[in-house]
């Protein structure tokens, strides 16, 4: 919890896969749960936490929409549906 600069948390979150996010929060989740922070370092990983937690919905989101525009033809070969 090095960076406080929102920005920058932003930026770098953005920057992560789902898998190294959802690793991340699980880490501040347990971080947490263990209640040894302190508590402006509680908070600052409550922040983190928060924004990974809606980069891996976006991420999921993301996903979702990529899976839901696959559509099987009656042939059963995939056709790609537009997306909105």
């Amino acid at each position: 919890m090095t960076d406080r600069n929102p920005r920058a948390m932003s930026d770098n979150i953005k920057s992560l896969s789902f898998e190294d996010a959802l690793s991340e929060l699980e880490k501040i989740v347990r971080g947490l749960e263990g209640g040894q922070l302190k508590l402006e370092d509680a908070i600052t990983a409550y922040e983190r936490g928060a924004a990974l937690r809606q980069h891996c919905e976006a991420k999921l989101s993301e996903a979702e929409a990529r899976v839901q525009a696959i559509v099987q033809r009656s042939d059963g070969t995939l056709n790609m549906k537009p997306m909105d």
